[in-house]
C-alpha cells in the first residue's frame, strides 16, 4: 500500500478530511525527523509509515462505534504514537498514553503539543502499574505484552464493557486460545488491512477464571 493508496483508504473508509490528512502528515513528518536520533520504529518501515503504521492505527476504527468516540481510550505502550496518537487525530476520543521511557515520553509530549492536542490528550509517563484505575470505554495494545500478561496488568481499566482493540500479528487466534485458560471473554479475530496474515484481537473480556472452575470443567469433559 503506497502513500496516495493509504490517503484514498482512510478518505473511503473512515472519511477523513483534508485537514486531518494535513495534521497526519505533520506527525510523519516529525516522526522521520525524530527517527533520526532514536529508535522509534523500526527502519525498514520507515519508507512505509502510511500503511504500515498510520492505516495500521487507524483501521481500529472500523470495530468502534462512531456514536461513541468522545469517550476515553487508553493506549498501551505507546511508543512512537500508534495507534494512539492516529485515534486522537482521526476521533474526539480522550486518549491516554502510557510509555515510560523518558525518551518516548519526551517525544509524545512534544508532538502532542505540536499537533495541538493537549486538551484531548495526556501521556502517562509511568509504567502501566503506577497508572491510577479509571475505567476505560477503549483499551489497545500494539506489541505490549503477551495477552495474559497484557489482561493481568490492564484488566482494573476495563468494565465488561470496554472495548479491547488488540493487533496481535500472526499469532492472534494462538495468543487468544492460550489466553482461555486464565481468562474469559468474547473475542473475535479480525483480519488486518495492511497484513493479509496478521490478526486483531476485539472484543470484551468478563474476567479471570477461578482455578476451581477451570478444575472442575476439565473434570466434566473426562
Amino acid at each position: 500500500m503506497t502513500q496516495t493508496e493509504a490517503v484514498a483508504w482512510l478518505k473511503a473508509h473512515l472519511n477523513v478530511s483534508r485537514e486531518t490528512l494535513d495534521a497526519l502528515e505533520t506527525f510523519v513528518a516529525f516522526l522521520k525527523r525524530e527517527a533520526e536520533s532514536q529508535n522509534l520504529i523500526s527502519a525498514s518501515t520507515l519508507d512505509h509509515i502510511w500503511s504500515r503504521h498510520i492505516v495500521d492505527s487507524a483501521q481500529l476504527l472500523l470495530f468502534t462505534d462512531a456514536s461513541a468516540r468522545q469517550n476515553n481510550w487508553l493506549d498501551l505502550g505507546s511508543g512512537a504514537g500508534f495507534p494512539g496518537l492516529v485515534i486522537a487525530l482521526l476521533t474526539n476520543y480522550n486518549v491516554t498514553l502510557v510509555e515510560s521511557r523518558a525518551r518516548r515520553i519526551d517525544y509524545l509530549q512534544r508532538a502532542v503539543e505540536m499537533l495541538d492536542l493537549t486538551h484531548r490528550v495526556r501521556v502517562a509517563g509511568v509504567t502501566l502499574e503506577r497508572l491510577e484505575t479509571a475505567p476505560y470505554a477503549v483499551i489497545s495494545a500494539r506489541a505490549f505484552a503477551p495477552l495474559p500478561k497484557l489482561f493481568d496488568l490492564a484488566a482494573r481499566f476495563a468494565t465488561n464493557n470496554t472495548l479491547w482493540l488488540l493487533p496481535k500479528g500472526r499469532n492472534a487466534q494462538a495468543e487468544w486460545e492460550g489466553a482461555q485458560a486464565q481468562w474469559g471473554g468474547n473475542f473475535r479475530i479480525m483480519d488486518s488491512v495492511t497484513d493479509q496474515e496478521a490478526g486483531i484481537l476485539v472484543g470484551t473480556l468478563s474476567g479471570k477464571r477461578k482455578a476451581r472452575a477451570i478444575f472442575e470443567t476439565q473434570g466434566q469433559e473426562k
